[in-house]
């Protein structure tokens, strides 16, 4: 369910976050929901004691297309 929210934002930050969300190709609205939910991800992070360079890897393979069977050949190819 969506609820609408209104912020009260400076005048320049508000067309900065526009010029972001256009060149993104989201709305404000999802642009500001992405935000928020990773705020939410790195408190759940911090509480579990996700260490830094671990929390920097999260996503980097988002739209790779890889699988395990790539991994064991890497696995083969490096302890060769």
């Amino acid at each position: 369910m969506q609820t609408k929210l209104t912020l009260r934002l400076d005048a320049r930050l508000i067309r900065r976050a526009k010029a972001y969300a256009r060149q993104a190709g989201k709305s404000v609205s999802a642009v500001v929901a992405d935000y928020f939910a990773l705020l939410h991800q790195e408190a759940e992070d911090v509480a579990t004691n996700v260490p830094p360079g671990v929390r920097a890897l999260r996503g980097a393979l988002r739209d790779a297309d890889v699988d395990v069977a790539d991994y064991r050949r890497h696995l083969v190819r490096k302890y060769r």
